[in-house]
């Protein structure tokens, strides 16, 4: 797999934020009581961090690294946006379109839902409830996965309001084989993942040996360390599917942000905030989080799922991204990830 381009001389003054990064990163494990983590650190093309810390498995005893990969949780949805991006700009996917014209075989609600609203989590549809997440059950296809929550009712009319919706993701996938005539899995590999040089991110499948990725343990109230439960995550690929490096997923950001796939029209499109029926804008853009941090603008995507907290931040306009991956629960994160942004932003 190739690196991020090495540091330019003329950007040396950016390398100062590297041993500060790190050193947030050791307070995080400590402070969270991870087994593992590993964060990486990019300025345009530029890799200024890279670190793995403490364990990817704890018995038997394997040590972390930079090509560990760990669930990425909810950014799965970020990666799943910019194939409904790829099919948008093609002319082929009308995001206003109802679902159903994609997939066929979802039953109708009492309200129309479009790709738009899952795509910004307007679509009503519920969110999992608690034991959603331990699936256990290998389902053949996207369409199979669509039974776990196809009967259930809609929690809000379509548009009226954001409401968190990982199932509406799930959905996606089949509109995305609905749309392209191949296999969602199959699409994220080659138009996705291949064209981003991103080698080292892959669907969680339960048969991957354990030197190929990193296990996932629960950290528990008083910080004893236990295996978390086995899953299957075929229900959830777009959703939550995905393993990856810390490393690509800052190549993953830099990709998008380049042009070189997506236009940049289309970035804009995926990067700008939804809007409920009444015209109220939402902290989501189409499968991206939105915010702010130092007066800068802000996208990217966070998550936990069975075992593991992810996180990825991304300036656009500094062109900063910042992954961070833990293989446990983990309260501290997310916080953790915005203090590395801000010091890559002090050193500019």
């Amino acid at each position: 797999m190739s690196a991020l381009a090495p540091l330019a001389a003329s950007q040396e003054h950016r390398v100062a934020a590297g041993p500060s990064a790190r050193n947030v990163a050791r307070e995080l494990l400590a402070a969270d009581r991870l087994p593992g983590l590993t964060l990486a650190v990019s300025v345009g093309s530029d890799l200024v961090c890279s670190e793995a810390l403490g364990w990817a498995s704890l018995d038997p005893p394997r040590p972390a690294t930079t090509e560990s990969r760990l669930r990425i949780a909810s950014i799965s949805k970020a990666l799943t946006s910019v194939a409904l991006g790829l099919l948008w700009q093609e002319g082929s996917l009308d995001l206003d379109a109802e679902v159903q014209r994609y997939v066929p075989s979802f039953p109708r609600k009492q309200h129309a839902i479009t790709v738009r609203q899952l795509a910004g989590h307007l679509s009503g549809l519920p969110h999992y409830a608690a034991n959603d997440m331990l699936n256990r059950e290998p389902y053949s296809s996207v369409t199979a996965a669509l039974s776990k929550f196809a009967g259930r009712p809609l929690v809000h009319a379509p548009g009226e309001r954001f409401a968190y919706s990982s199932f509406g993701w799930n959905l996606l996938a089949a509109v995305i084989e609905g749309v392209a005539g191949i296999e969602y899995l199959r699409f994220m590999a080659d138009r996705v993942f291949a064209p981003l040089g991103m080698a080292d991110t892959a669907p969680d499948l339960p048969g991957l040996a354990g030197n190929e990725r990193a296990d996932c343990y629960v950290v528990r109230t008083l910080g004893d360390v236990v295996d978390a439960p086995a899953i299957d995550n075929s229900d959830a690929w777009a959703s939550a599917g995905f393993l990856s490096t810390a490393e690509d997923l800052v190549r993953f950001a830099r990709g998008v942000l380049d042009g070189g796939l997506l236009e940049p029209p289309t970035v804009e499109l995926l990067f700008t905030p939804m809007r409920t029926r009444d015209g109220a804008a939402v902290p989501y853009g189409l499968g991206w989080e939105l915010g702010s941090h130092c007066g800068r603008r802000v996208v990217g995507h966070g998550g936990s799922h069975v075992g593991a907290t992810a996180q990825l931040l991304v300036l656009p306009e500094e062109r900063i991204a910042v992954a961070l991956l833990a293989n446990a629960n983990s309260r501290s994160l997310r916080a953790a990830a915005a203090r590395v942004a801000r010091l890559v932003l002090s050193g500019m």
